[in-house]
């Protein structure tokens, strides 16, 4: 009898991508158990990508109780920190090339303008209330599910800078430190995708969004650049992640779109919240998982809900 020849290997790959800025809790739990499922069903790779670009906040101790949490709850990955595999490296803070090179070809074709404006002077500038504010919630209570207001367009002027500019000029603009770069979003435009889990969605550009900021002043990578260049680089074929980061894939469509890249699929998951109906933070400690299996939870209590009160 003739042997058959192996099946091909599922193109599927999907991430786990923690913040290494505090304790994972059950919401981080239940997304992340999605996305292994996910891979898992797909027969595909999952891939664990720490994202670590914040210095201030970012701890070495919360990444290792991050992989440790993780393989506790049986999410296992075949590319990682731990690991290794073809994309290293997998933590943000060793592929700034990779971002300086994506915000080269925004700044070169015309995507970018510099902002001068402060957080100081934004603030005076925009008056609007909270959104996202989850039911039950008043504007004290609640935490903006997108932290990025809409920006008022004060220094747009700065962007009308061509790669055809004065060489003094163009050598300025190269320089990525000293103000935070933002992507200009077209105006009016509705940016439309289908989640694999909440279904159609549109967000305009200009009044969901405005110019969002790629490169901070401090000279580090936005979220959205470094989120964009890595999934690209590691053939990320699907993003499995919570409701709260709706708005910034319509952002990151856009950032896929002016870099010729093909966007992946998207699948958001629906956010915990705890019982006063705030959505899960890392401040929320008695709901991380270092404390709850030192109380003796386990991974299927976690994934099933069953919590013991707490106290």
């Amino acid at each position: 009898m003739a042997t058959l020849p192996p099946l091909p290997a599922s193109s599927y790959r999907g991430r786990l991508a923690p913040s290494p800025t505090g304790y994972l809790h059950v919401g981080h739990a239940r997304t992340f158990w999605t996305a292994c499922q996910r891979a898992k069903d797909a027969g595909g790779t999952l891939v664990m990508r720490m994202e670590d670009l914040d210095p201030e906040r970012s701890r070495a101790e919360y990444a290792e109780a991050a992989l440790e949490d993780l393989r506790w709850l049986g999410i296992r990955w075949q590319e990682g920190p731990d690991l290794g595999g073809p994309f290293a490296p997998y933590a943000q803070s060793g592929r700034r090339a990779f971002y300086l090179d994506a915000w080269r070809k925004l700044r070169r074709g015309g995507f970018l303008f510099p902002c001068r404006c402060s957080r100081k002077d934004l603030e005076a500038a925009l008056s609007a209330p909270h959104e996202n504010i989850l039911p039950g919630q008043s504007n004290a209570e609640s935490e903006p599910l997108d932290d990025e207001p809409v920006y008022p367009g004060t220094c747009r002027q700065l962007g009308d800078i061509t790669p055809q500019a004065t060489d003094s000029t163009a050598s300025e603009m190269e320089e990525t430190e000293g103000f935070n770069w933002r992507f200009r979003v077209p105006d009016g435009e509705a940016i439309e995708f289908v989640d694999g889990n909440l279904g159609a969605q549109q967000f305009v550009a200009g009044v969901d969004f405005g110019d969002f900021v790629v490169w901070r002043r401090d000279g580090s990578p936005s979220y959205q650049l470094a989120c964009v260049a890595d999934d690209a680089a590691m053939k990320i074929t699907e993003v499995v992640r919570g409701e709260d980061l709706l708005k910034s894939t319509a952002r990151q469509i856009l950032l896929y779109r002016a870099l010729g890249l093909e966007a992946p699929d998207w699948f958001h998951c629906r956010l915990m919240v705890d019982s006063r109906g705030r959505r899960l933070a890392k401040r929320h400690d008695a709901l991380s998982l270092c404390t709850l299996r030192q109380r003796g939870v386990t991974p299927m209590n976690i994934l099933s809900g069953e919590l013991p009160a707490e106290g």
